[in-house]
């Protein structure tokens, strides 16, 4: 588990892992709604992770689990 903060720019959800250093964009997400927002995300370096869904709200830090390293 991880804590990041996730937070929205021009239309784009920006994942940040401060431990890592390691800032990618969101491309794409199971649930997808405004009350209904996460699941299962695919970052833009590959890599596959699962943040709580819940009610969309950025900026906002979340604890998210790493499912699946970048190819």
């Amino acid at each position: 588990m991880a804590k990041v903060m996730l937070r929205e720019q021009e239309g784009k959800i920006f994942f940040y892992f401060a431990k890592k250093d390691m800032e990618e964009t969101i491309e794409s997400l199971q649930f997808d709604e405004q009350s209904n927002w996460g699941g299962e995300v695919e970052l833009s370096n590959g890599e596959i992770w699962w943040i709580k869904p819940g009610i969309k709200k950025l900026p906002k830090e979340e604890i998210c689990k790493k499912i699946k390293n970048s190819n």
